[in-house]
């Protein structure tokens, strides 16, 4: 096959590994011809492209392609995406976030690719969103949903939220995890003592970690505000914040003369291929964001046998279990949060319970070799026409 896959930018974050993942997969285990067209991949995250391996891999910068709303960049990206698909001429066109979903649906269906496939790994519309704002996506949403063939969602969360606006029927959409390369959290363990040593963690502190950009909707805020009351019945708490963003220093001057002081480690941008040693040094992860499909590090966690505490918001609960795989809290429930915390930071069997649980049911399957495979499926399903 021919394959493009559109996106708005490649920084490093769960939808682009996922799209990577697809790219190099398709070509390297189906023969697949991929071209991956990409915006600008600029921010405090990094670029995914510069952190791996992806040699083979056909990129074009679209430089017109842009995250935020912008009439005039955005007639000159649907153009150039128009251009690239008439010149390169691809049987599929696959696209990814809001934006890059809009325009690349709709220069694909105009140029009559054969299959255009988007996927939802987040939906632009949530509840805690201005209600204009809400609307205004939800009507981009279904207007480009009748631009192209198929759906996939990275959680069953997804899909419901999509049907529930009117975006497209639920028949149009097909639930498929995000994949991802397992072997590194599975043997993860292996990093634990070293990783604990370099970050300042003794044998007897127990770690919550957070992955996740420092940025709104994020729930920093939140996980501070219940730190400050876990630590009164966890005394050996102390808390690890993977990622850099523009909430840094507000973060920090949160914690700053609280009970908090030197117990919070920030680790700034790390590269994706040392998120499993980092996870190696947590004992519990949590998730506070108020908008997410579903975030790679839920399953990373678990996979390394990690119990996680996540916010009941999108796909979190596909894999955050109550009283299986960790604990899930009403969004925003901060003394919901707190008692989680406490919880599993007194109870060491607990964790190593819900950890064990949490790896035997999600490794298999979120292994990007899996994801691939269903993708394609979904291709030839399109192509042969029995998904149109």
């Amino acid at each position: 096959m021919r394959v493009m896959h559109i996106i708005t930018r490649m920084i490093v974050g769960g939808a682009q590994e996922n799209t990577l993942y697809n790219c190099v997969d398709l070509m390297e285990l189906h023969g697949d011809q991929v071209l991956l067209v990409t915006g600008p991949s600029l921010g405090a995250e990094g670029n995914l492209l510069h952190q791996s391996d992806h040699s083979n891999l056909d990129v074009q910068t679209v430089d017109s392609l842009i995250r935020s709303i912008n009439p005039i960049q955005d007639s000159k990206a649907l153009a150039h995406l128009k251009k690239l698909i008439k010149q390169w001429q691809p049987e599929v066109v696959h696209t990814h976030s809001a934006k890059a979903g809009l325009l690349g649906r709709s220069a694909g269906w105009s140029q009559r690719v054969p299959c255009v496939v988007h996927t939802v790994h987040g939906a632009p519309f949530h509840p805690f969103q201005n209600p204009v704002s809400r609307l205004f996506f939800i009507r981009c949403e279904r207007w480009a949903a009748r631009r192209c063939h198929h759906m996939i969602s990275v959680a069953d969360a997804m899909t419901d939220l999509m049907v529930n606006a009117g975006v497209a029927r639920a028949e149009k959409f097909t639930t498929i995890s995000s994949g991802m390369d397992v072997k590194p959290f599975v043997e993860s363990s292996v990093h634990r003592q070293s990783m604990r040593r370099k970050l300042g963690f003794s044998e007897q502190d127990i770690v919550f970690g957070k992955i996740a950009r420092l940025f709104q909707l994020k729930g920093h805020e939140y996980v501070v505000a219940a730190a400050l009351e876990t630590v009164k019945s966890v005394p050996h708490a102390k808390f690890l914040l993977v990622g850099d963003g523009l909430l840094m220093d507000s973060i920090k001057a949160k914690i700053h003369g609280t009970e908090l002081d030197g117990r919070f480690v920030f680790t700034g941008l790390v590269p994706p291929s040392e998120i499993p040693a980092y996870i190696s040094a947590m004992d519990i992860l949590i998730h506070a964001s108020l908008r997410e499909g579903l975030a790679r590090a839920l399953p990373q966690a678990l996979i390394a046998g990690k119990p996680a505490i996540s916010f009941d918001v999108d796909g979190a609960r596909e894999v955050v279990i109550n009283g299986a795989t960790g604990c899930l809290v009403p969004a925003k429930d901060i003394a919901g949060l707190a008692k989680a915390m406490v919880l599993l930071g007194t109870n060491r069997d607990l964790r190593a319970r819900y950890g064990a649980e949490g790896a035997k049911r999600f490794t298999e399957q979120f292994r990007h070799e899996t994801m691939t495979k269903r993708i394609r499926e979904i291709y030839e399903s399109v192509l042969i026409g029995e998904l149109r």
